[in-house]
């Protein structure tokens, strides 16, 4: 089994990458835990590069989702002067609900 460090750093990114996790209906969208994506990338050009990836993500996951970049939210639509950078770690976390 492996350990919290070996998960972790099983998640970095090759040189000129960043991270992406993705939680919950995300995750199931895409079959993964986390990927890795070429850096730098506008924040503006997130959801149409993983849309371009996995189509259909965007209607159905993306638009209700979250995003993060080094653990602080930030507005997708609304960014354009951010960009992800080499290293930098994105999560995509999906609403929660619970019952």
């Amino acid at each position: 089994m492996m350990d919290w460090y070996q998960a972790m750093s099983a998640t970095k990114p090759p040189p000129g990458h960043f991270t992406i996790l993705y939680f919950a209906a995300a995750a199931s969208y895409t079959s993964k835990s986390f990927d890795h994506i070429a850096a730098p990338l506008p924040v503006t050009e997130l959801f149409k590069t993983l849309e371009q990836k996995y189509p259909g993500m965007k209607a159905k996951v993306l638009e209700s989702c979250a995003v993060t970049i080094n653990l602080d939210y930030v507005d997708v639509e609304d960014e354009s002067d951010k960009t992800i950078q080499t290293g930098d770690e994105v999560a995509i976390i999906p609403p929660v609900s619970s019952g």
